[in-house]
């Protein structure tokens, strides 16, 4: 005999909505360029804002931003911030550094995607110019410095969730794509050039 037979519908929507948003959740963690895609459409995740221009009030409130960098699996570069944290004035424009080296012998291509935490604090990040804009390709042992400046919007202080925001995270992972033909030609053409044919003839 049920003691409660009432309960048992209950509890079991409950258990097959759960089991909705592990298996969605796990869905996008599977796959970083999927999960910058779910982030960029839904606003999950803290997705930042982009801005051509830097905004027209600093305020004398500060914020302190810290810096992350992690790689998806089999992405053989190393990648790390310049510094892991600054602290700017509300509305003030900040740069920021992080460094990639490819070291393996053949070009490697990349695509960063990122969020911010707290994610609240995502709708008042602004990238006026960034790195994750556009793929990377880092030729043999190349070493770079990928330049991020930003601003944390002046409405953040109004904000009934944001206006409680003292730390910004901006979170960046590299994940692998294929390296374009054009790249891997440019990188071969200097070596091809290093030596002249016998019986060439210069010309000015």
């Amino acid at each position: 005999m049920k003691l409660f037979p009432n309960l048992v519908g209950p509890k079991r929507t409950a258990a097959q909505a759960a089991s909705v948003v592990v298996i969605m959740g796990s869905l996008a963690w599977a796959s970083v360029p999927f999960y910058d895609w779910f982030c960029r459409v839904t606003g999950f995740g803290g997705a930042t804002n982009v801005a051509e221009t830097g905004s027209d009030v600093i305020l004398d409130q500060t914020i302190k931003v810290r810096f992350d960098a992690s790689l998806e699996r089999d992405m053989p570069w190393t990648f790390k911030p310049e510094v892991r944290e600054m602290e700017i004035r509300i509305g003030e424009t900040g740069l920021a550094f992080y460094e990639a080296h490819n070291p393996l012998d053949v070009p490697v291509a990349g695509q960063a995607a990122y969020n911010v935490t707290p994610y609240e604090a995502g709708a008042f990040f602004d990238k006026i110019e960034c790195f994750c804009f556009v793929e990377q390709v880092l030729m043999p042992g190349e070493t770079v410095m990928m330049p991020v400046s930003f601003f944390v919007d002046p409405a953040i202080v109004d904000d009934r969730e944001g206006q409680y925001v003292h730390t910004i995270t901006l979170s960046y992972t590299f994940y692998q794509i294929d390296v374009p033909d054009d790249e891997i030609q440019a990188s071969l053409a200097p070596a091809a050039l290093t030596t002249a044919p016998q019986g060439a003839i210069e010309t000015n």
